[in-house]
């Protein structure tokens, strides 16, 4: 399954960045980008996802993706990285985490939607690796 999510994750490269856009070719923001992997390996999302702001909850320091990503995806032990995990970051210090990605090569690449630059395939640098602070599997089958 692991090869699917890359393979889905990779076709969306080229996506221009939309803000709470799912739609590949169209627009799609990280969180887009995770729903629409969704969609494509497992089938219907588990939830209609509601508007949200490009802070995230900053002001109230809620960790509102964290928890989405905790209620509908499978959290992985702390250290490795496999090709097909999804992957959460903490922007700066003290900010909430806000953006995601999957990993296509452990430790050396990952996709995600980038303001300004669309899906892209980025290397897993130094500056990005510093700042995961979780990561997931794409459940295997979808419960009702």
């Amino acid at each position: 399954m692991n090869d699917r999510i890359v393979a889905a994750a990779r076709g969306w490269i080229g996506t221009p960045y939309r803000h709470q856009a799912s739609c590949k070719g169209a627009g799609t923001d990280c969180l887009g980008l995770i729903r629409g992997i969704w969609r494509e390996v497992l089938g219907p999302e588990p939830v209609q996802v509601p508007a949200y702001s490009m802070d995230w909850s900053e002001p109230q320091g809620e960790e509102r993706l964290w928890q989405a990503a905790m209620a509908h995806l499978v959290p992985c032990a702390p250290g490795g990285q496999r090709a097909g995990d999804v992957i959460l970051f903490r922007m700066r210090t003290g900010s909430v985490a806000k953006h995601l990605g999957v990993v296509t090569v452990p430790h050396e690449k990952f996709v995600h939607a980038y303001n300004r630059r669309g899906v892209i395939e980025s290397p897993m640098s130094a500056p990005w690796a510093r700042r995961i602070v979780a990561r997931f599997a794409f459940p295997d089958t979808i419960s009702d």
